[in-house]
């Protein structure tokens, strides 16, 4: 029998593997608040389901809870939680960050989570952490509309920040390296042609991003998620990832234009609430096919262009997951 890991690795090479492989990643809230609860939630989630690999998604502020942010769970449907504290109030805060230990804190906590995760799989099936890019950290510290006002009016500031968010977030990968993970899904969410420029995002975010990448070359499975619509898909072609993760069926490029543009493996194909949360499994069904057939089953991991959400239904989730199985 195909491993899920043998499976991926055949995706990677550009080999046609046994069946497209699979996976849906969702937040768990409230059980993401401790290491043993979420890795208790993730284990089930992927015993329930049986995906190819599986992403580790803790809430967004683990990697800033030990800067002094707050947050709480209000019931988001994407099972996200809000920001109750920011840590950046004024341009000069940015000052004060200092570079964190990543094996103390909440950052040791979700380094533990990770080992209890890797652990209680088969060895067989991929994890990979969530990593969020130094300006999605800093847009979470002082909050989504501040964070444009000081990257235009108060950029030597925020560029003082996000320099320590960048050592503090290598250091951390480096120590996922060292955990023997199969790489990291890492998060960008501002290099949308709606919110920067290119020349602005190479400035504030592509200067960071490839300083925190440079220590996960040394791993296998590494995907870039680009979040929102309009991404600029083509600057990213050349980053250090072998698969490219974006909302594919809300914004371009297609899944077929993005193999065009991208040597790497490209995952998406189904809409996260009008197919996953509204649709039925047939919809789900025949949207999967679709994909795998725009593809043509190859360089293609069949998935949402972000985060599932938790009021998905159980038979559309199975659906998807049964969807490959078909062919």
């Amino acid at each position: 029998m195909i491993t899920h890991r043998k499976r991926i690795e055949d995706c990677l090479t550009g080999n046609i593997p046994d069946r497209p492989p699979i996976a849906l990643w969702r937040h768990f809230p409230v059980d993401d608040q401790t290491p043993q609860s979420l890795a208790k939630a993730t284990l089930n989630y992927q015993k329930t389901f049986d995906f190819d690999f599986v992403k580790l998604t803790p809430a967004s502020s683990f990697c800033l809870k030990d800067w002094g942010a707050k947050d709480e769970w209000h019931g988001a449907t994407e099972g996200t939680r809000d920001y109750t504290h920011r840590v950046v109030n004024h341009p000069e805060d940015w000052l004060s960050l200092n570079i964190l230990d990543p094996y103390k804190g909440y950052l040791g906590e979700q380094l533990e989570c990770l080992k209890l995760v890797n652990s209680g799989l088969d060895g067989n099936t991929p994890v990979i952490q969530t990593v969020f890019s130094p300006l999605s950290q800093a847009k979470n510290l002082v909050g989504s509309e501040t964070i444009l006002i000081h990257l235009r009016r108060y950029p030597e500031a925020l560029h003082a920040g996000l320099k320590i968010i960048s050592e503090t977030t290598r250091l951390f990968v480096e120590a996922v390296v060292k955990s023997g993970t199969a790489g990291i899904f890492y998060a960008v969410q501002h290099a949308q042609y709606g919110l920067l420029s290119p020349q602005e995002y190479k400035l504030f975010g592509m200067k960071y991003d490839l300083d925190v990448l440079e220590p996960t070359k040394q791993l296998w499975f590494n995907m870039l998620h680009l979040h929102g619509r309009e991404p600029m898909f083509t600057k990213f072609v050349d980053y250090p990832v072998q698969v490219i993760n974006w909302h594919d069926r809300e914004t371009p490029p297609s899944l077929g234009v993005g193999l065009k543009e991208f040597s790497g493996v490209v995952c998406g194909g189904l809409r996260r609430i009008e197919t996953m949360v509204l649709g039925d499994p047939e919809k789900v069904i025949n949207e999967a096919q679709d994909a795998i057939q725009e593809t043509e089953g190859t360089r293609f991991i069949l998935g949402t262009g972000c985060v599932v959400p938790i009021i998905a239904p159980f038979g559309n989730i199975m659906a998807a997951r049964r969807s490959v199985d078909f062919l």
